[in-house]
């Protein structure tokens, strides 16, 4: 049946956290996992057991961060530094504004319908789960 609404549902969002926590899972670490609707509230969560505490903000900012600027929060990093366009973002939003790599926007048909953020290895490592995450729906 064709999809008839413009944001994931409980159960998209289940699908996508199975699918980051076997990414996780498979690199050897930790993770805590964020799943946003399309209008950056937090729809789903997961933190694997031993994932650090002071990721679990992270992870939900850095899903929220990705669904309120529509752009990958490691797009906003490069974007943030000296002398760019959104230098000092992160001071905006009350300071919850994550510009560091593992936010991803969810686009299905053209349309954010939400985001995605994962937090707890490197930069490189966040982005693989976030993106094995978004994968999930196109599986």
């Amino acid at each position: 049946m064709p999809r008839t609404y413009l944001t994931l549902t409980l159960e998209d969002a289940k699908r996508m956290l199975s699918a980051a926590e076997s990414k996780a899972t498979s690199l050897g670490i930790a993770y805590n996992i964020a799943v946003v609707d399309a209008g950056g509230h937090l729809l789903a969560f997961a933190r694997q057991n031993g994932a650090l505490i002071g990721s679990i903000n992270l992870a939900i900012d850095k899903a929220v961060t990705a669904r309120i600027f529509d752009k990958a929060t490691d797009d906003l990093a490069k974007l943030s530094q000296s002398g760019m366009p959104l230098f000092g973002i992160q001071e905006s939003n009350e300071g919850k504004v994550v510009i560091f790599g593992g936010g991803v926007p969810v686009v299905i048909d053209g349309a954010i319908v939400g985001a995605v953020g994962a937090s707890a290895g490197t930069v490189e490592q966040d982005i693989d789960v976030a993106t094995a995450a978004i994968a999930a729906l196109n599986a």
